[in-house]
């Protein structure tokens, strides 16, 4: 009987809009098989600064029983997938903190031959969701990892419309994640599950 694939989600959100596409890819790798984790990144603005947004305020405290990710989340995990909102066209400073931690994971290669993919939110159309998405993939080519994308693999892909990864604009946070940018949530995670399990079955072989 094979192993089950395990799949490392991590992300960043301010007002919760990615904990909710979060979620999505959680529970739909899930329902595919895998072994999941939700891993949240270590928030780095001031107190008074998050405490001055009611939104993000709530959202901390909804959130604060998710565990904090740590590199052991990166060793345990076959596949991974990170999720952060669009900070004038990259990821927030949040989920870059903790990529930048990793050095000594990949100098061992323990990052290589591993499945990745993302998701993303920008506050405004045309917000960088795109760019968001390939600069995460400029560090999965570094990690030496496999990048999977949702493409145009599914007819609700035409809907969505962006074949790099699942995304959602939120009019500043205004707009939760509707069904359309949680079905991309979904396709993501499940061919990711899916090839992550083929690439450690052809690994193990």
């Amino acid at each position: 009987m094979a192993a089950q694939t395990k799949v490392a989600v991590i992300y960043y959100s301010a007002t919760g809009t990615t904990y909710q596409m979060a979620q999505a890819v959680c529970e739909a790798a899930g329902d595919a098989g895998a072994d999941v984790r939700l891993r949240k990144v270590r928030e780095l603005a001031p107190d008074e600064a998050i405490r001055s947004n009611s939104g993000w305020e709530a959202h901390r405290l909804e959130t604060q029983d998710v565990p904090e990710a740590m590199l052991d989340d990166l060793t345990w995990a076959d596949v991974a997938i990170f999720g952060a909102p669009t900070r004038y066209g990259m990821i927030a400073a949040q989920l870059k903190q903790f990529i930048d931690t990793t050095g000594p994971l990949w100098s061992q290669g323990g990052l290589v031959n591993k499945v990745y993919s993302a998701f993303t939110s920008t506050g405004t159309s045309h917000g960088g969701q795109e760019t968001t998405l390939t600069s995460l993939f400029n560090v999965f080519y570094h990690w030496g990892g496999v990048v999977v994308t949702p493409g145009y693999t599914d007819t609700s892909q035409f809907i969505a419309g962006n074949p790099y990864g699942a995304s959602h604009t939120s009019n500043n946070g205004e707009i939760a994640p509707d069904a359309v940018a949680l079905e991309a949530c979904a396709l993501t995670a499940r061919r990711a599950v899916q090839l992550g399990a083929a690439l450690k079955a052809g690994l193990a072989g």
